[in-house]
């Protein structure tokens, strides 16, 4: 077989924002037969029994590690040389958040050392990309890019305009809604 294959079974995903999308990527890789943890933060809790790692040991550990957070001037380029060379050179990194959580010069070194195995993104930073983006100009046959499309749907996008009625209903009326703490 020139392109070898790998099960998900067995293997360990790191997801990184355990929000509404976080949880359900972690169900759909129980489902796989993975192992999922979590890249544990400051002021985060063990709810849903899914295991919290520092971030040495996350990185060190997980197979795939999937990244569903928001960007914050903490979190920006959190993924970078460093992070990198912290994982398996086995590991694939997927990045559906936000283009600059990851610094995409470091990813690209990655990818053609071979310190990590690939990478998958629909985000990057800017969007639309210029032409010498770096992802665009690399030739890796390593770093899988595809259109950030998932809320496009007619039902993604009724859900939207449904959720956004709801929080004027709920400014309206005094509620809390959405809040981020």
């Amino acid at each position: 077989m020139d392109y070898p294959i790998g099960e998900l079974a067995g293997k360990i995903l790191g997801i990184v924002g355990l929000g509404s999308i976080g949880k359900a990527v972690a169900r759909v890789g129980l489902a796989f037969g993975m192992q999922a943890i979590a890249l544990a933060r400051e002021g985060s809790t063990g709810q849903g029994g899914m295991p919290r790692l520092p971030r040495d040991e996350f990185f060190a550990v997980a197979d795939v590690v999937t990244l569903h957070c928001p960007l914050t001037p903490e979190n920006h380029h959190f993924i970078n040389a460093e992070t990198l060379g912290q994982m398996k050179p086995s590991a694939i990194l997927i990045n559906t958040g936000r283009g600059d959580l990851v610094n995409e010069p470091a990813l690209v070194e990655a990818l053609k050392n071979h310190t990590i195995r690939a990478a998958a993104v629909d985000v990057l930073t800017p969007e639309p990309p210029s032409t010498d983006h770096p992802f665009l100009t690399a030739g890796l046959d390593n770093l899988f890019i595809t259109p950030h499309t998932a809320w496009s749907s007619l039902e993604a996008r009724q859900r939207l305009i449904d959720g956004v009625v709801e929080n004027i209903k709920a400014f309206q009326s005094g509620e809390e809604r959405n809040r981020v703490v």
